[in-house]
């Protein structure tokens, strides 16, 4: 390696060398765990989030190169080597590997690294995925409907469960005190936040139409959803803004509905279904003001008012 190599230019040759090796894209995210010199106990325990989200990826087909039988996903293969390129420089950085964060987000990893909590590791990984959906929003709008619908899904997800460390109150309500173990990922729970593994078949693209998957989810998904996130999102994506200072993500949330490379117009798929259940859930955890945002958790406004 020669003595000018930046961190920067190090990552963007660890991300290179993997960009069509699925799995060897998985080690080198798990390398990253291990930092700079090969041990680093108090960062490994995180691992088990993000190996979540990209065995899920990696089940999907969605990371698979152009030149394969099955070529998997511009967008997908684009936001999961912001977030590798990110982590590779963070680890170069804090090696002292020549070179300044190249990106506001590798700076929320740099932070982690020196600092390994539940609420910055969130920060850190919900900081690349976002800047990676925001940089490529023309590739997702190239997607079909049900892929967009879960990418929208997905987003929330992430930003939920950051906020169950980081807003407890903002997520929870009076069952605050669960958040932050809920929301752990070092903990077995997130995995719910980042596998659909039990609602979409393992293959890419998916082909049927949107309202098909939501049918096949489950109960605790769909409660999880529809009678927890979906009364929240609108403060959810003002807090999430704020709080990674990242104002794009405003403009994938339209008056409480999700907008992420999907029409206005299309809102009513966002709108919870029918259920006691759904009611009952949304009576036990109502949505109140939180500081920082603005709107209080406003609900979807119907067609045409």
């Amino acid at each position: 390696m020669s003595p000018q190599t930046t961190a920067a230019d190090w990552a963007a040759q660890q991300v290179a060398a993997v960009r069509d090796d699925p799995s060897g894209r998985l080690a080198l995210m798990q390398r990253c765990y291990y930092g700079p010199y090969g041990k680093a106990p108090q960062h490994l325990p995180y691992r088990r989030a993000a190996a979540a989200a990209m065995r899920w990826e990696l089940s999907r087909g969605v990371l698979q190169p152009p030149t394969s039988d099955r070529p998997g996903s511009p967008w997908w293969r684009a936001v999961n080597e912001r977030v590798l390129r990110d982590g590779c420089e963070a680890v170069a950085l804090s090696g002292d590997m020549p070179g300044t964060p190249s990106s506001r987000t590798v700076g929320f990893w740099l932070s982690f690294a020196e600092y390994p909590t539940a609420r910055a590791w969130w920060r850190a990984h919900n900081g690349s995925v976002i800047a990676g959906y925001v940089e490529h929003r023309q590739l997702a709008e190239a997607e079909t409907a049900a892929e967009r619908f879960f990418m929208n899904v997905v987003l929330c997800r992430v930003l939920y469960a950051h906020a169950l460390v980081a807003a407890p109150r903002l997520a929870l309500g009076w069952l605050r005190p669960l958040g932050p173990l809920l929301g752990d990922p070092r903990l077995g729970m997130t995995g719910i936040f980042f596998q659909l593994s039990r609602v979409l078949p393992d293959e890419y693209p998916l082909r049927d139409d949107v309202r098909f998957y939501v049918g096949e989810e489950l109960g605790l998904g769909r409660l999880l959803d529809y009678g927890v996130i979906v009364p929240r999102l609108q403060q959810l994506y003002e807090w999430s803004a704020h709080e990674l200072a990242e104002p794009g993500l405003l403009d994938c949330i339209t008056d409480g509905a999700l907008t992420y490379a999907w029409a206005l117009d299309d809102r009513e798929v966002w709108r919870p279904p029918a259920s006691v259940v759904l009611r009952l859930a949304h009576r036990l955890l109502p949505v109140r003001p939180h500081p920082g945002t603005g709107s209080g958790g406003r609900r979807l406004p119907r067609p045409g008012g």
